[in-house]
This record gives C-alpha cells, sequence and structure tokens, in this order.
C-alpha cells in the first residue's frame, strides 16, 4: 500500500511536471503571436493551465525578484519537481524498504 501511493505520487509529478512544460510553450506561442487567446480553445486551455499552476507560482513569485518580462517561476518550479522527484521519492521509498512496509 505503501508503495502504491508513492507510485501514485510519482505519477501526479509527472502529470504536473508536463503540465508546466505544456504552459510555459503555450505562454511563447501566445506571446509570440503564433497563437492567439481569441479561439475558444486556446483560452479555453490557457486558463485550465492558469488555474492548475498559479497555485504553485503564486508563492514562488512573493519571494522572486522581479526580472522585467522574464518570468521564472516556471524553471524554480521544474527544479522543486526534480528535487522532490529523486532524492525525496528516493528516500521515501528506503525508508518503505528499511520499514518493511513492501
Amino acid at each position: 500500500m505503501y508503495f502504491m501511493l508513492l507510485d501514485i505520487l510519482a505519477i501526479l509529478l509527472n502529470i504536473l511536471w508536463w503540465i508546466i512544460i505544456v504552459q510555459a510553450v503555450m505562454s511563447w506561442l501566445i506571446a509570440f503571436n503564433v497563437i492567439n487567446t481569441h479561439s475558444e480553445f486556446v483560452r479555453q486551455l490557457w486558463q485550465v493551465l492558469e488555474r492548475i499552476t498559479e497555485p504553485l507560482y503564486a508563492p514562488i513569485r512573493r519571494i522572486m525578484p522581479d526580472f522585467g518580462g522574464i518570468d521564472l517561476t516556471p524553471m524554480v518550479v521544474l527544479i522543486l519537481l526534480i528535487i522532490i522527484r529523486g532524492p525525496v521519492m528516493g528516500y521515501l521509498y528506503t525508508l518503505g524498504v528499511s520499514a518493511g512496509l513492501a
């Protein structure tokens, strides 16, 4: 049960990773007017991505300095996800094995 929960957490972190990547690419495409938000599909997709990622970005944006037009918040969140998926998840798996939760 313990490892199944860790696997579900790993899958959710992976999905979140891709949501952030898609939002970053989409923001570049909107900024360079490759796609525009006049399309109903694009607008709805953008709003969904914003609603998912904004709660993650808001606390980081409060402590990050202002870089003008460059938003480095997605990169910071991706780095935090790497840290969570790598060392933290590895430690939790090791902790589960040593506790005999298999």
